[in-house]
């Protein structure tokens, strides 16, 4: 009995991991039929980053609606299945392993958050599954040169991530009284980084472009946890005791708000810079009255008033499908994401996918010809610039714009300041532009 259940298993095990078998006159792909594609994600729909993974997911299922609506692809319907893990780690692991084994899905399409990301980069690549679009921009997801691999992130790496905001801290000229001064040759610079992934994916970028500008010694480094507030009003106190004239603050956004509202209520009002994950008004408190400027790395760029790079054009497009969709607010309760950027990054990472599909086209679809179609050129990145899986390249984005906080106010009454937003005040720029600054 025990010879035949171990044979047992080990025969659905290799039904479980054999994604493509051959039939009688073509290739039989998991989640995938004359008339259907299946795709999935696990992501955090409740909980802390439900604000996050809501207007996400909804993205996604805009644009497949929107694609289902006119024929699908090649005669395919796309199906999206989609589990809450509630940013756990244990639980997002559980999840993908199911869309993979029992959902068979074809693709994971907007696999989201760093502890789902990292906790599951082995079994992706172990399996072979094409992954498009990481949720999170973690180190791990960074492939200089790797041929045919299922791992395809698009937005930028924490890396380049961290690299981009300490040169903006560096080379801009964001300082002084009216903002337009450089940032004096002496000065320090605090460093609030959080002690997960992200945090530190973002410090190495960090420490990698100070080294660059020879300012190892100007950057001051204190760890902190959202939860820890006591220890956090500590760190903070030291920058200022530091003189530090400006903090980069190396989180995702719940503890982004935490130590930026800190910040405030403390006295440490200097310029701060924070990843692109922070880049909308949900991730700063609506009611503060902040008292220094704030920066962000953005990687989507909707303001194009002359038209030059499409940005504004694909914004519409954005705005067109989710209204279709009914995340305008109008129908069935559904709430208004047409300017919500994970939304857009959602709708961004469906686009990417789609991209891939189109270019297999009515082609044999399998994990490998999708691989090869997406590295067979550049794919344009609506809302912001291009992404180059050729060659093997895993980098995701590598350019990007800067935000700045801005206070909106009521339009009846000028000076009652009725909540913030981000606008742009830097056009996307690669690393290399910024340093000539």
């Amino acid at each position: 009995m025990k010879k035949i259940l171990v044979l047992m298993l080990a025969i659905v095990g290799l039904v479980t991991v054999a994604a493509c078998v051959e039939g009688e006159d073509k290739i039989i792909v998991q989640g995938v039929t004359d008339t259907e594609i299946i795709v999935g994600n696990t992501a955090a729909t409740s909980g802390a980053f439900a604000f996050v993974g809501l207007p996400f997911n909804a993205g996604i299922t805009a644009v497949f609606e929107a694609i289902n609506t006119e024929g699908g692809i090649a005669g395919r319907t796309l199906s999206f299945v989609t589990y809450d893990d509630g940013f756990d780690q244990a639980t997002g692991i559980t999840y993908t392993k199911r869309l993979i084994e029992e959902d068979q899905v074809f693709a994971l399409v907007g696999h989201f958050g760093t502890p789902t990301v990292g906790g599951t980069l082995d079994i992706i690549q172990d399996v072979g599954i094409p992954m498009v679009y990481a949720a999170t921009g973690i180190n791990a997801l960074y492939f200089q040169e790797s041929p045919g691999n299922p791992v395809m992130a698009v937005q930028p790496i924490y890396l380049t991530d961290g690299r981009v905001m300490t040169a903006r801290a560096l080379y801009e000229s964001l300082y002084g009284v009216d903002g337009d001064e450089p940032l004096p040759a002496d000065a320090k610079i605090g460093v609030l980084h959080t002690t997960s992934d992200d945090g530190i994916s973002i410090m190495e970028g960090i420490e990698l472009e100070a080294a660059f500008a020879g300012r190892e010694d100007d950057f001051i480094y204190k760890p902190f946890s959202a939860e820890d507030t006591a220890s956090l009003t500590t760190a903070i106190l030291e920058l200022q005791s530091d003189g530090v004239q400006a903090v980069i603050i190396a989180s995702n956004q719940a503890p982004f708000k935490v130590a930026a509202g800190l910040m405030n209520t403390q006295g440490l009002h200097v310029p701060v810079f924070t990843s692109y994950v922070n880049a909308d008004a949900t991730s700063i408190d609506a009611e503060t009255n902040y008292q220094f400027d704030m920066y962000a790395n953005a990687w989507i760029d909707i303001v194009d008033p002359e038209g030059l790079f499409g940005f504004a054009q694909s914004y519409w497009d954005f705005v067109a499908i989710m209204t279709d969709a009914g995340y305008d607010g109008t129908v069935d309760g559904k709430p208004n994401y047409t300017a919500n950027a994970f939304a857009m990054a959602g709708y961004i990472a469906a686009s990417i996918f789609v991209e891939g599909l189109n270019r297999v086209g009515t082609d044999e679809l399998t994990w490998a010809s999708y691989i090869e179609a997406m590295e067979s050129e550049p794919i344009s990145v609506p809302m912001g610039g291009f992404v180059d899986f050729g060659g093997g390249k895993r980098w995701g984005i590598a350019s990007m714009a800067l935000l700045k906080l801005s206070p909106v106010f009521d339009p009846e009454d000028p000076t009652d300041r009725t909540g913030w937003n981000w606008t742009k005040v830097r056009d996307i720029e690669g690393i290399e532009e910024i340093q000539d600054k």
